[in-house]
């Protein structure tokens, strides 16, 4: 993985376009009104899923990094430097490896899963912490190996023996977070803990979480591998690598706060649950969870960080469309205590969710005072201010009469109040620092013309021979380049950009067409492609003529002469072509 792509993998496009762009949710994609032309209807898309870019009213488009060139002024490089500062990437370790970077990575991987397989090995051979880890924690032997617990023993430089002995630097260590400088030598990162490793969605460990195995309160129960290129906290959910099939069979997601938490939900039978980095959920994790299910139940501490950290993730989830409810535990136990208690009751708890919105409301009413007027303005603002992160219109005005209900006030004045709390919290946007030079209108429609062809020639396979009619020079570099290294759209990388946006403008656009109405209307494209081609080409040879030899006038007028056929043929070409498929 190179700068660029690292620099992609850490950021969603959609946040980065939103500081520039007021986007709205439109299905799948977001909307608004373009920054590169005064349009009234919103035209310009973001697909957080191909995580690309297109502005349907000038034909721009791309990825996360050419926006921020054409919305900053910036080159390649200054863009990817921005970017990489949003997304914590520091561009001097892939300075001069862009070859190797992909082979560092491996290395890496080799080292952690190497340091996995040292610590389990050392966990057979130390009494107290299996002990710990078999009585203490009631784990099963079979759950061990399943999570590849182990052991770091006491000392400073065992892990860092062995894994010199398997031919690992002193620098690939240290950059896997397995060992830290002290003064000038190097030491071993994790010493008398017990340790867990985690891992990605594939299941390759990239860290470990290291826990104490008597609690000393001179030091932090819990300490995790520092960030590295492989491990990311915000990035990392426990246990995912196991629970995806699960969450996909059984529709939900839970997600806890602890990782052992995990470990006794997965021994007890109830897979479908992981936990993000203490309680602050990421929409990395929201998007990583999406992917097989939109039911997201939180089961947090029912205390006001859990509050806070379900307040957080709101608008979050708000934005990608996701159900977040939370579950309840009894007796404010956490997942591990209720597990050894009664199995079957943390099957019921996870069963019956509370949405997170009334979960909230419940909370914030049981801590305020509603019986007075100061009770009621500060319970309004709170829960005003959750409401108004929700999308849909309907549940807002839902949640507004139950809140006119609790503080037995009329519903004219809870939205009246409403209105005028949205209306305070308009965000506002980055101005675009360098207006970009406009090319002429007739360039502009030519090009969204041929981006509106190769995006049904894209989608449609029968029409590729189409192509082969068409002169090699009708489309502008970005298109002629995009067909030449696609061989003729046969085959499309997935990571081709112009080939993702050809295809959302596909998407966007034609993907509900009727087949002949969509037949009809390439054929028309196809039509005007070649009518501007031709008023071009003939400008051009009428201003070669007036020089021309007689010789090179006979070529010239040969020249006219094809390009008045070109339209005829092609077009013929095309119904040829349908007719056969």
């Amino acid at each position: 993985m190179d700068a660029a792509q690292e620099v992609k993998s850490r950021i969603n496009i959609e946040d980065v376009v939103s500081e520039y762009v007021q986007l709205k949710r439109a299905g799948r994609n977001y909307k608004g009104l373009s920054p590169f032309t005064s349009e009234r209807t919103p035209s310009f898309v973001v697909s957080p899923d191909k995580q690309i870019w297109h502005d349907f009213s000038s034909g721009k488009g791309g990825d996360v990094i050419s926006f921020i060139e054409q919305v900053e002024g910036l080159d390649f490089r200054g863009a990817l430097q921005l970017l990489a500062r949003k997304a914590g990437v520091d561009l001097s370790e892939f300075q001069g490896k862009s070859t190797g970077s992909s082979d560092q990575k491996e290395r890496l991987f080799q080292a952690v899963d190497s340091a996995v397989s040292y610590y389990q090995v050392q966990l057979t051979k130390h009494e107290i912490p299996l002990r710990y880890l078999r009585e203490n924690r009631e784990y099963e032997k079979q759950t061990l190996i399943d999570f590849r617990f182990g052991y770091a023993p006491n000392g400073t430089d065992n892990l860092l023996k062995f894994l010199k002995s398997k031919n690992f630097t002193e620098d690939e260590m240290l950059k896997a977070g397995l060992c830290v400088k002290r003064d000038t030598r190097l030491i071993d990162m994790f010493r008398d803990r017990i340790m867990i490793p985690l891992s990605d969605a594939q299941g390759k460990p990239v860290g470990f979480t290291a826990r104490q195995i008597k609690d000393d309160k001179n030091y932090p129960k819990y300490i995790n591998t520092p960030a590295t290129i492989l491990y990311d906290k915000g990035r990392q959910l426990f246990g995912m690598s196991m629970a995806k099939e699960y969450i996909r069979k059984s529709g939900y997601v839970v997600v806890v706060e602890g990782n052992l938490d995990v470990v006794a939900s997965h021994q007890a039978g109830v897979h479908q649950v992981v936990a993000s980095a203490g309680t602050a959920l990421t929409s990395y994790h929201l998007k990583t969870l999406q992917r097989f299910t939109g039911d997201v139940r939180l089961a947090f501490d029912d205390d006001r960080a859990g509050q806070d950290a379900a307040e957080r993730t709101i608008p979050l989830a708000q934005e990608l469309g996701i159900d977040l409810s939370l579950v309840t535990i009894p007796s404010g136990k956490d997942p591990d205590e209720l597990i050894k208690k009664d199995v079957k009751l943390w099957q019921e708890v996870v069963d019956k969710p509370t949405y997170m919105v009334d979960w909230l409301i419940e909370k914030i009413e049981t801590n305020t005072d509603l019986s007075s007027a100061q009770g009621k303005r500060q319970f309004t603002s709170k829960v005003m201010s959750i409401i108004k992160q929700l999308k849909d219109e309907v549940e807002q005005e839902h949640f507004l009469r139950i809140l006119a209900d609790k503080t037995n006030t009329s519903v004219e004045s809870i939205n009246k109040k409403f209105e005028t709390k949205q209306n305070s919290n308009n965000v506002r946007l980055k101005k675009i620092k360098v207006e970009p030079q406009q090319p002429p209108k007739e360039v502009v429609e030519q090009r969204l013309r041929e981006q509106h062809l190769l995006g049904i020639f894209s989608a449609v396979a029968l029409l590729h021979p189409v192509l082969e009619s068409l002169p090699k020079d009708i489309f502008s570099d970005d298109a002629t380049e995009y067909v030449k290294s696609t061989n003729l759209l046969q085959q499309i990388p997935e990571d081709n950009e112009y080939g993702k946006m050809v295809l959302l403008l596909f998407e966007e656009t034609y993907q509900h067409t009727d087949r002949n109405e969509l037949l009809y209307q390439t054929r028309a494209l196809l039509g005007r492609l070649i009518d501007f081609y031709v008023n071009t080409k003939n400008t051009q040879i009428i201003t070669k003529l007036e020089n021309a030899t007689e010789e090179d006038e006979q070529s010239l007028l040969k020249q006219v002469t094809e390009l008045q056929k070109l339209k005829n043929k092609a077009q013929k070409h095309f119904d040829i072509v349908i007719k056969q498929g």
